[in-house]
């Protein structure tokens, strides 16, 4: 017959589950306190990397990118303040503070065309044309959005298709919404029966999407069509969006 363990059997196990969790949890702070020293030290390789190559980050934009990548590997976010190192060191905080605000002018310039909606390669282009002596990237626009969104007021950046549109009111765009952009993007219209054709929808909900749209300004009607049949017009993903936007600036 096999015996159980007494009372010392019992005490002498917990006594050695108490060593090797007390072991385990010196070998985890050693661990951690590496990292830490590591990443401290990484972080001081960084800010000589800037120091070093700061005319390029600021000036080339495909570097710039990468230096944000490299930012971002090592928990450092350069856009956090427009105090301390990084921001007297080379003035990203301002150049995209800038950038914000460039983009909320076009925005609200752009707005009683498109409705709060402007496609983020027509903006980005926009936005080269003011900075001539820097080049602007898709990845600085969108750098410089997610900082107005935390701001509030709208600022988003959303794909349709293969397009990614900026939304700058505060409206919230469902997925019907989305569709119907979508399938406006070759003429930039639509017909109430090319809605209920592509999407398979009943003629009350193409209508109630196609009508809310409007009611926000994000498109525009054409009641002179030769077949007699209404166009939802949207300007933000029309094929001449950006030449009607660079002769309103």
């Amino acid at each position: 017959m096999r015996r159980r363990p007494g009372i010392s059997g019992l005490q002498g196990a917990a006594q050695a589950r108490d060593q090797y969790r007390s072991l385990g949890d010196n070998v985890a702070k050693v661990r951690q306190d590496q990292m830490k020293e590591q990443l401290e030290t990484f972080r001081h390789q960084l800010e000589e990397f800037a120091s070093k190559h700061k005319n390029d980050i600021t000036k080339n934009p495909a570097f710039r990118a990468q230096f944000h990548t490299m930012c971002a590997k090592c928990g450092v976010d350069p856009l956090a303040s427009n105090k301390g190192f990084w921001a007297e060191l080379l003035g990203i905080g301002d150049f995209y503070y800038e950038l914000g605000v460039q983009i909320v002018d076009i925005c609200l310039a752009t707005r009683p065309r498109n409705g709060g909606l402007i496609d983020l390669e027509e903006l980005r282009s926009l936005l080269a044309k003011r900075r001539r002596a820097v080049s602007i990237t898709e990845d600085d626009c969108l750098r410089a959005i997610g900082k107005l969104k935390k701001l509030g007021g709208g600022y988003e950046v959303f794909s349709v298709g293969r397009r990614k549109l900026v939304r700058s009111v505060p409206m919230e765009l469902n997925r019907d919404h989305n569709l119907i952009l979508e399938i406006a993007q070759p003429r930039g219209y639509v017909t109430v029966e090319e809605v209920q054709s592509e999407l398979g929808w009943t003629h009350g909900r193409a209508i109630d999407a196609l009508e809310n749209l409007l009611k926000e300004g994000l498109a525009m009607v054409d009641d002179g069509a030769p077949n007699g049949k209404r166009h939802y017009w949207f300007p933000c993903v029309g094929p001449s969006s950006s030449v009607e936007s660079e002769a309103e600036l």
